[in-house]
């Protein structure tokens, strides 16, 4: 099991490396390269749906870190697979619960989750788009608490982090 384990963390972190270099054309006006996104991260989804078959949600405690945040990105990026999304979700917050994965990321994943479910974000973490230079979110859950909430779960005021997207 060990060495399965460990084969596992360097196919996550591989896996997220590839995302890496191909992210690029996720938004691209190619539509060649958009599909060579979208190809890739089906795999990776699929692969990703696996692996939660056969082991649970890849904590840290299991792969190392670099893995499960691999693991946690390939999540996010499965935006055509909501049912890997959602079933990632679960195993995360059941992971959160236990204290071997962090709500940050799961903040995220579930925010990611539901604007692909068309449905309103409670973290603002999704970027609709830009207009006017300014990051426009996607909509959000009593947007007035929406910094004491993200407090909680530890990522930054909205302002400090749509500043990140900001076109100058």
């Amino acid at each position: 099991m060990a060495y399965d384990v460990a084969a596992l963390a360097e196919e996550l972190t591989a896996m997220a490396a590839a995302d890496h270099r191909a992210s690029a054309h996720a938004n691209s006006h190619d539509p060649a390269e958009q599909l060579a996104w979208r190809r890739l991260t089906a795999r990776h989804g699929d692969r990703l749906s696996e692996i939660m078959d056969e082991y649970g949600w890849p904590t840290a405690d299991m792969v190392g870190e670099e893995a499960a945040r691999a693991a946690w990105l390939i999540a996010q990026h499965a935006d055509r697979q909501l049912d890997v999304q959602r079933r990632a979700l679960r195993l995360m917050e059941q992971a959160v619960s236990a204290g071997s994965a962090g709500a940050r990321e799961l903040a995220f994943l579930r925010d990611r989750t539901l604007v692909n479910e068309g449905r309103n974000q409670i973290y603002g973490t999704q970027i609709a788009g830009v207009k006017d230079g300014a990051p426009v979110p996607w909509p959000c859950e009593e947007p007035e608490r929406l910094d004491e909430r993200r407090v909680e779960v530890g990522i930054e005021p909205f302002d400090e982090y749509v500043a990140k997207f900001a076109m100058t």
